[in-house]
């Protein structure tokens, strides 16, 4: 699972890292939140290239009749979205990336929930696959969603929790995003868990449990 995550580089460093530009406006974000908007790159749906959208994290099926179905839909399981009603058109047409620079999960025990801070060891951004798509509201018009495929945890996560993003490494982006590429056989073999000895993860103070407290302190380790 992953329900909060972080993305802190400017935007000369995604630009560089996704092969984007022409951000819109955003904050420095160090305890992204479930229905709040978050950056994704995806294939520019009219011509080559790519581009950097805001969309609200949590997808809305563009079929849906009720949008509160997005506050459930904030991770998709690797294993089945290619053939999950909520997640099987995204699957094959509406692919992104979603930029971060590193997420929490909590583990729990005797005393309650620990977070723990998850990141690249070189500390560089790298990015989640993620799916989209846009649902037509009668007073607010589209309304373009997303959720992050998970996997089995690797060695890293496994101590913490059984689950975790799906990462892509960099050389794989331009395959995930490909338009063309509609077979979700084809695909499977990027959908695993991420090689641990690239990652390492620590405990964090508690205060990231509150969606407001957004600043350096939440990815401090604990002392």
């Amino acid at each position: 699972m992953c329900g909060r995550f972080t993305l802190f580089e400017p935007d000369k460093v995604l630009a560089k890292e996704f092969g984007v530009s022409g951000f819109p406006p955003r904050s420095l974000r160090y305890n992204i939140a479930p229905s709040q908007p978050i950056a994704a790159v995806r294939a520019v749906p009219t011509g080559s290239g790519r581009e950097l959208a805001l969309l609200r994290w949590g997808l809305i099926p563009s079929w849906s009749k009720d949008p509160a179905i997005g506050n459930r839909l904030i991770n998709a399981r690797a294993e089945t979205a290619p053939e999950k009603p909520s997640f099987r058109n995204a699957f094959r047409r509406h692919r992104c990336l979603i930029p971060t620079s590193g997420f929490y999960e909590w583990l729990r025990w005797e005393r309650g929930k620990q977070p723990y801070f998850v990141r690249m060891r070189d500390s560089h951004p790298f990015a989640f696959a993620g799916l989209w798509d846009r649902w037509e509201s009668p007073e607010e018009g589209a309304i373009e969603t997303c959720t992050i495929l998970t996997t089995a945890a690797n060695a890293v996560l496994a101590p913490i929790h059984d689950r975790m993003p799906v990462i892509l490494p960099p050389w794989e982006y331009s395959r995930w995003l490909d338009p063309s590429i509609k077979d979700p056989d084809s695909l499977a073999p990027l959908l695993v868990p991420f090689p641990p000895e690239e990652m390492l993860a620590y405990p964090v103070n508690p205060r990231v449990n509150v969606p407001s407290a957004d600043d350096k302190g939440c990815i401090a380790p604990l002392p």
